[in-house]
């Protein structure tokens, strides 16, 4: 019996750990990067007036060079530029809708609307500005 009160804590603490990590990826956290999925995407549109979705895969090793500058930039932009990655295998339907043929691919949406994408691992610079351009921010 006094075994149990040990792994009833620990149960306790994983499932809170648990609960704020799926919270914080549906919700983002400031400055970080939310998850995007087909079932949520137009949620976020409406709720993200200036949005950059990072289409990736985990196979992908221009991918895996891509994502930390998307960290980055969700940092560096926090508060202005929301910042999205969707993996691309597990959400095809939004690979379909916006005809995605190649990975990495950034989707820029302003007011819920593509106005630019970038295909391919680019600098931070490039990306920077890119996002500067598409929403206005300096």
């Amino acid at each position: 019996m006094e075994e149990e009160r040990p792994l009833n804590d620990e149960l306790q603490r994983l499932r809170e750990e648990r609960l704020r990590k799926l919270e914080e990826r549906l919700t983002g956290t400031p400055g970080g990067v939310i998850e995007v999925g087909d079932g949520v995407i137009q949620k976020i549109l409406q709720e993200h007036p200036a949005l950059v979705v990072d289409i990736w895969a985990e196979w992908c090793g221009p991918c895996r060079m891509v994502a930390p500058v998307v960290e980055d930039l969700a940092r560096d932009f926090a508060g202005r530029v929301t910042f999205g990655k969707c993996n691309v295998d597990q959400n095809p339907a939004i690979a379909a809708s916006f005809s995605i043929t190649a990975i990495p691919t950034l989707l820029f949406f302003a007011n819920g609307m593509l106005v630019d994408r970038a295909v391919g691992a680019l600098p931070k610079e490039a990306i920077k500005s890119r996002v500067m351009r598409a929403f206005d921010t300096g």
